[in-house]
């Protein structure tokens, strides 16, 4: 554990299939290696478990968000480093979470919707354009971009490292994250010469 390590939440938004989980990932692997205590809180996952039984009604994705919400804060509390990664399409919730949480960097992951529906492994975007899943983000749901986000992901035109490399070297200028990292003949390494 870092004795200089804050908790912070990051809260990656954006489309299904947009990147959000991979991003997210690769930014959590860079933190564990440079001995950061850190937690994804993805929302796939979290629908098998935390918010099991929701559907997604408006008022339910907002109840969603607010559990979500919640144990990112109480990880925070303890200053662990949150990333979470649900589309939360709504602007309304997304400011709230803003609101409550003391230490917040919101990531906007843009991909266009054809790009997103390109990249569609599950079959979601499919099945929601043949009417079989109803209230689809980005289809038969609407999804409200970010208006200010510290840090914006273009994934159709950027690399999976570029996009993680904006996101800690945000964390970076915030005093989130400090990289420990040192070349061969001990010279310290910085985000940007590692993304």
């Amino acid at each position: 554990m870092r004795l200089e390590q804050k908790g912070l939440t990051v809260w990656f938004t954006g489309l299904s299939g947009a990147g959000k989980t991979t991003i997210s990932c690769v930014v959590e692997n860079e933190l564990r290696s440079q001995g950061y205590k850190v937690e994804v809180l993805d929302g796939d996952v979290l629908r098998q478990c935390l918010t099991k039984g929701l559907g997604f009604s408006k008022e339910d994705r907002d109840e969603n968000i607010r559990r979500i919400g919640y144990v990112a804060n109480l990880l925070v509390r303890n200053d662990v480093i949150v990333l979470v990664s649900v589309i939360s399409p709504y602007r309304q919730i997304r400011t709230e979470m803003r609101r409550d949480m003391a230490d917040f960097v919101e990531v906007y992951v843009n991909a266009p919707l054809e790009i997103c529906e390109q990249r569609d492994t599950k079959g979601l975007y499919k099945k929601a354009r043949a009417g079989e899943i109803k209230n689809f983000t980005g289809i038969d749901d609407p999804y409200e971009p970010p208006l200010f986000p510290e840090v914006t992901c273009n994934t159709h035109q950027e690399t999976i490292a570029e996009s993680a490399g904006k996101v800690l070297r945000k964390m970076e200028e915030l005093g989130y994250y400090l990289p420990l990292m040192y070349s061969q003949n001990g010279s310290n390494l910085q985000a940007s010469d590692i993304f």
